[in-house]
C-alpha cells in the first residue's frame, strides 16, 4: 500500500504583473508527505511511488527509494520523477526538489535538487540518486521526520517543451497482400468455378444461361473454405478442375471467393446484396462472412408487424441469431397487436 499522501498543490496569488514564463509553461509547487518512512521497504532498489500528477499536460509520479536506487551510495535515499504520459514523447523539464524539516522550514541547499532541462521519455526516470542520508532522516535529533514519523517535500516542476521521438519503420507483414494478389489469378490457378447466371431471351420464352470463370487456389479453399474445395475430385493428373455453381449469381460468389482470399466486402454491397451474401455464405460455410452480412441485414431491415413472421422463418431456418433476436424483441414489443394479427 501506498505511505504517499495525496499531493497538494501550493497555489500562488500573484500582486501585479509577474513575469511570463518562457514559452507559456509556468511553475507548479507540488507537497508530498511520505509517511511512516522509517517502515517503508528499505532494500536496495525497492521503491514507494506517488499518485500520479499532472504538470503542464503530463502526468507525473514521484519515485522514493528509502534504501537507495541501485547506483546510490550506500546509506543514502534516492528520489525521480518519471513521465507517466502514453505515447512516444520526451519532456524537456526543470525541476527543484526540497526536503523540509518537522518544523515546515527547507533544509540545507544540500538536500535541495535543481535538475534543469532534463529530457525524459515517457516511463524513464530522472532525479538524483544520492538524495540524502538515511540516517540523517532517521536521526531525531536533526528533527527531519515530523512526530508521525512522516517525510515532506516540495518539488517545483516545469515542462519547457514536448518533443515527438522518431518512430522505427515497422513494415506490416504482406501475407494477406500477397494472398489477395492471387485472387482470380488463372496462371497459378489449379481449380476453376464455373458460376451460371440465367439470361431472357428477346422473346421472353427462353432462358439461356450465361458463365463466368473463376479461378482459385485448391490449397486456399482447403483451409479457408473446405466446402468449397470438396466440389472437386482429386487432381491426380495436375489439370485445371472445373466445378459448377448454378446456386449462386456470379457477382455474389466473387465476394464470397474474394472474402475467402481475404478480401471484405465492399460496405455499398454489403448493404445492397446482404441477404443474398447470407444465403451464399451459408451454403458454402463461409461462416464469418455470414455473420457480417447478418449484422448488416439486421441493421438495415426495417421489422413490421407485416414481415415479422417471414424474417423469424428466414431466422430459423438459416440459423441467424441476430436477426432472430431483433425479431422476438418487435414482437415484445408490440405484444397487443401481435396478437390480434399474427
Amino acid at each position: 500500500m501506498s505511505k504517499f499522501h495525496r499531493h497538494i498543490e501550493l497555489n500562488t496569488i500573484d500582486v501585479g504583473n509577474p513575469p511570463s514564463s518562457r514559452n507559456g509553461h509556468k511553475w507548479k509547487d507540488f507537497k508530498f508527505n511520505v509517511h511512516d518512512f522509517a517502515n517503508l521497504p528499505a532494500g536496495r532498489g525497492q521503491y514507494t511511488l506517488s499518485p500520479e500528477f499532472e504538470c503542464n499536460g503530463h502526468q507525473w509520479r514521484l519515485v522514493v527509494y528509502p534504501g537507495g536506487h541501485h547506483g546510490a551510495q550506500e546509506d543514502y535515499v534516492s528520489v525521480f520523477l518519471t513521465l507517466c504520459s502514453p505515447g512516444t514523447a520526451a519532456a524537456t523539464v526543470t525541476f527543484v526538489t526540497n526536503l523540509m524539516n518537522k518544523f515546515g522550514n527547507k533544509v540545507s541547499p544540500l538536500r535541495t535538487v535543481v535538475q534543469p532541462l532534463a529530457v525524459v521519455i515517457s516511463g524513464a526516470m530522472c532525479g538524483k540518486s544520492n538524495y540524502v542520508k538515511r540516517s540523517d532522516l532517521l536521526n531525531p535529533s536533526i528533527n527531519m521526520l515530523d512526530d508521525n514519523g512522516t517525510m515532506a517535500m516540495i518539488i517545483s516542476t516545469k515542462v519547457e517543451k514536448t518533443e515527438a521521438l522518431p518512430t522505427a519503420f515497422v513494415p506490416k507483414n504482406p501475407f494477406n497482400n500477397m494472398i489477395q494478389e492471387k485472387f482470380l489469378d488463372e496462371e497459378t490457378a489449379d481449380v476453376c468455378f464455373e458460376v451460371s447466371s440465367s439470361e431472357i431471351e428477346e422473346d421472353s420464352s427462353k432462358r439461356s444461361r450465361l458463365s463466368t470463370s473463376f479461378h482459385a487456389h485448391s490449397q486456399i479453399l482447403n483451409i479457408c473454405a473446405p466446402m468449397l474445395a470438396s466440389l472437386f475430385e482429386s487432381n491426380e493428373d495436375r489439370s485445371v478442375k472445373v466445378a459448377s455453381i448454378t446456386d449462386v449469381s456470379p457477382d455474389i460468389f466473387r465476394h464470397m471467393l474474394f472474402y475467402v482470399y481475404g478480401g471484405s466486402v465492399p460496405e455499398d454491397e454489403m448493404k445492397a446484396h446482404a441477404k443474398s451474401i447470407i444465403d451464399a455464405a451459408d451454403k458454402y460455410s463461409i461462416v464469418n462472412l455470414k455473420l457480417e452480412a447478418e449484422a448488416v441485414h439486421v441493421k438495415e431491415t426495417n421489422i413490421t408487424m407485416d414481415n415479422a413472421i417471414d424474417n423469424l422463418l428466414y431466422a430459423d431456418a438459416k440459423n441467424l441469431a441476430l436477426l432472430k433476436e431483433a425479431v422476438m424483441d418487435f414482437l415484445a414489443e408490440n405484444t397487443a397487436e401481435a396478437s390480434e394479427k399474427i
